[in-house]
């Protein structure tokens, strides 16, 4: 494992990996100040993880479908990593809610409720379209030392017969992500690990 996560300290983007069983983590290298950091939850029965092919084409670090990727967003869980540059994670989300509303005048946003995964700070919105598609976010902040904030995501349409169960595994998803550091020299470990 220790060597796995030397290697991806090497790739100039992010890598993914099924780690035994149900895990999937996602990668990426020290940048700056801020160490690199892995991600890691469980990829639900009967999903896909992909982090180099189709991640890579649409610019993010992880997505999860079930059956064949159709380049449609419907139903495909997205992992976004980005370096944290808003002051709070609530303006991360404030901004995110605005940008959705300017481009949908008609659309709704609402609290989606989930527990903190692993002790790290995240808040969820859904946004409800007026073209009847929605859009489930959830922000998170594994904190400051980490230089990085994150993001799940999901689209779904709202007439989906399979919508609420959808909606249900994106949210264990989030609620299973946990976060860990890597430098160089030394063994990964989670945000609320004590050293």
């Amino acid at each position: 494992m220790l060597l796995v996560l030397l290697l991806c300290t090497l790739l100039p983007f992010a890598y993914a990996k099924q780690a035994g069983g149900q895990d999937v983590m996602a990668y990426g290298k020290t940048d700056g100040k801020a160490p690199g950091w892995a991600i890691m939850t469980d990829l639900p029965k009967g999903w896909t993880e992909d982090c180099c092919k189709y991640a890579a084409a649409i610019g993010v670090n992880l997505v999860l479908y079930q059956g064949e990727w159709s380049g449609k967003p419907e139903g495909v869980m997205v992992l976004n990593v980005w370096p944290a540059k808003l002051p709070t994670l609530a303006a991360e989300l404030q901004d995110d809610r605005q940008h959705y509303l300017q481009s949908d005048a008609h659309g709704k946003a609402s609290v989606f409720a989930l527990q903190d995964p692993h002790g790290i700070a995240c808040q969820g919105v859904l946004f409800q379209g007026s073209d009847k598609v929605d859009d489930v976010v959830v922000f998170c902040d594994p904190g400051k030392p980490s230089g990085i904030r994150y993001s799940w995501s999901m689209t779904v349409a709202a007439n989906d017969p399979n919508r609420q169960a959808l909606i249900d595994t994106f949210k264990q998803v989030v609620q299973r992500s946990s976060y860990m550091t890597y430098e160089k020299g030394s063994t990964p470990m989670h945000a609320n690990a004590k050293p």
